[in-house]
């Protein structure tokens, strides 16, 4: 869905600074291998986001010794975190109402 990669982005980097790699591969594993980044969608959209003020980047060396761009939340973007949780979890449990309780097997 629109918009769902942007939030996952924004939602990770909560935690602190992170390059590209490291945001792809902390939604994948905080996801459970659920959700796989591709970095034909990840590096436009870390560049949407930057251009919307909801990130920032500056270049650093990755723990192996690589240069690489590090992203960091900027504080309107932790506004816009808070109104894209806000949604979604409103959007999830709407859907759950929707798809009722796990029919039973037999």
């Amino acid at each position: 869905m629109q918009g769902t990669l942007e939030v996952l982005i924004l939602r990770t980097l909560i935690f602190g600074p992170e390059h590209g790699q490291g945001i792809a591969r902390a939604i994948q594993q905080t996801s459970d291998d659920e959700l796989l980044v591709e970095h034909g969608a990840l590096y436009p959209a870390l560049q949407r986001l930057e251009a919307k003020g909801w990130i920032a980047a500056k270049w650093g060396t990755s723990a192996n010794n690589r240069r690489a761009r590090f992203y960091t939340l900027t504080k309107t973007g932790r506004a816009q975190l808070l109104r894209e949780t806000t949604k979604w979890r409103r959007l999830a449990a709407a859907m759950a109402r929707v798809l009722g309780p796990e029919p039973e097997r037999g």
